[in-house]
């Protein structure tokens, strides 16, 4: 029998609770589950050392992956040693040898001034061609020009 006379006591009488071995079970010391008491000191050490854990992985994937950010690419970019000149031939000759003016503007994002521009001093060069369709301008690379556009007098292997 255990006598409570604490707080929880009715009065001056104590609470009385009866424990039997039949209500416990046949619980030995040794098969009672470990029960740790866990103070808030415990617990924020357990923090430090999880945060310590997770920044330690994270430096350490960050430093793995700057030194992969300096191995050099096996096929360097021609993109960015294209002045625009050879960017507009370039998109044009991708395209088939033809393309028009305002599908130009749309790929290279640039504005259609900067696009007239580029392709009016092509066309002083040489370069490309301009042909008036309509509303529309159709660029062509040299020897690209559709059938139609030539004159009956110049040979086609010029």
């Amino acid at each position: 029998m255990i006598a409570d006379s604490g707080p929880n006591s009715i009065g001056n009488e104590p609470i009385v609770s009866t424990l039997s071995s039949e209500s416990l079970g046949d619980v030995s010391p040794l098969t009672r589950p470990l029960q740790l008491e866990w103070s808030p000191h415990v617990a924020a050490l357990a923090g430090i050392v999880a945060l310590a854990l997770l920044g330690g992985v994270l430096v350490a994937r960050n430093r793995f992956d700057q030194q992969n950010a300096f191995v050099a690419d096996p096929e360097p970019r021609r993109e960015e040693f294209l002045t625009d000149r050879e960017h507009v031939q370039q998109l044009i000759r991708e395209n088939g040898g033809r393309m028009k003016q305002s599908k130009i503007v749309n790929d290279v994002d640039w504005s259609k001034a900067k696009v007239s521009r580029l392709l009016a001093e092509l066309e002083e060069e040489g370069r490309i061609t301009k042909l008036r369709l309509g509303r529309e301008n159709l660029v062509c690379l040299p020897g690209h020009e559709p059938t139609a556009s030539q004159s009956p007098e110049t040979p086609k292997n010029e």
